[in-house]
């Protein structure tokens, strides 16, 4: 049940990554829509950093009804408790009934603030909204996927919720928004913490996350000489190399390409499973995909259950086929 003190609007506050909005970010935005067809109001989207412009243009251009934008010197790096105050006083200043966050790292991380400062409710991992009267229905997981729940926040405002990864599409939309700069700064004594140097890992770079086609390799690939197939057929589709925690565990392949519960969640348009049985904590983290191909030697395994197109065999036969035939079809 709304309050009489807060708005039909949805804000969706878009994380900004080197300096782009995250895929995560703009696809709360596809929900945030469904919401207002139902009861009106606005796609409120909050955008903060340093330099943002650019960014803000497209997320007006993404679907964003209005997107509010903080460019400050603070916010330059992100700071729980600086974002935290930001999104405190936009939410104050808009009234929203509900406030999305994409299911990011730092997503997850100013879901339960926020929701601390409003004294209000966050539903965690929302793969659906349905709208029941005036209230949002958060459709949530348990238990690695095992299970779904409909979550309903009544009495507390604004309802908080972080979406997961791959979802929800990214709205198709034809007009763009109109691009507001808000004059905020982070209220005095907020920030218990200050960033002194800020030292990066350098890693591979793998974009899981937004990567159209992932080819992923687990235990039954047998070795790492053998895991070398799945990184030959992702370069020839121009796709991702994704494994199970097995083959990380292994050593075959670097933490950064894991996928699942204690990995990454993804949602490419095509993902093909080699050697993966079908653990429950790693399909969690690939339902969202559009289109599943798996390749395992027992009929039974898990993974068939959700793959569009099982293939019971070999890997170490199949993938090289495969391969060949994709190569034909690419010099062809």
């Amino acid at each position: 049940m709304r309050k009489e003190d807060t708005t039909s609007n949805v804000l969706v506050y878009v994380e900004l990554a080197d300096g782009a909005p995250v895929k995560a970010g703009l696809e709360a935005l596809t929900p945030a829509h469904m919401l207002t067809e139902k009861n009106g109001g606005d796609v409120i989207a909050a955008v903060l950093g340093k330099g943002i412009s650019d960014a803000a243009g497209l997320v007006a251009a993404a679907g964003a009804d209005r997107v509010i934008t903080v460019d400050s010197e603070e916010l330059a790096e992100y700071d729980l408790d600086a974002y935290a105050d930001i999104l405190r006083q936009i939410i104050e200043k808009e009234k929203p009934d509900v406030v999305l966050l994409g299911g990011t790292g730092d997503g997850k991380d100013l879901a339960p603030k926020l929701a601390a400062i409003f004294d209000a409710a966050a539903a965690a991992d929302v793969t659906d909204i349905k709208v029941d009267g005036e209230d949002a229905v958060f459709v949530t997981t348990e238990y690695s996927g095992a299970i779904y729940s409909d979550v309903l926040i009544e009495e507390a405002r604004p309802g908080i919720a972080t979406t997961r990864s791959g979802a929800f599409k990214k709205p198709e939309c034809e007009s763009r928004g109109s691009v507001e700069a808000a004059d905020l700064k982070v209220s005095d004594g907020v920030v218990k913490t200050k960033v002194i140097d800020t030292v990066k890992e350098i890693t591979e770079a793998v974009n899981l996350e937004d990567a159209e086609i992932i080819v992923s390799g687990g235990r039954g690939m047998g070795s790492k000489e053998n895991f070398g197939l799945v990184e030959e057929l992702a370069k020839i589709l121009g796709g991702e190399v994704g494994a199970t925690r097995p083959a990380i565990e292994d050593g075959w392949i670097t933490k950064n390409h894991q996928i699942g519960q204690s990995g990454k969640v993804v949602a490419p348009k095509l993902y093909i499973a080699a050697g993966v049985s079908g653990a429950v904590q790693h399909l969690s983290g690939i339902t969202g995909s559009d289109y599943i191909v798996a390749i395992n030697k027992d009929e039974d395994a898990p993974i068939f259950s959700v793959a569009n197109v099982g293939i019971v065999g070999d890997a170490m036969k199949v993938l090289p086929v495969m391969i060949e035939e994709i190569r034909k079809i690419r010099e062809g």
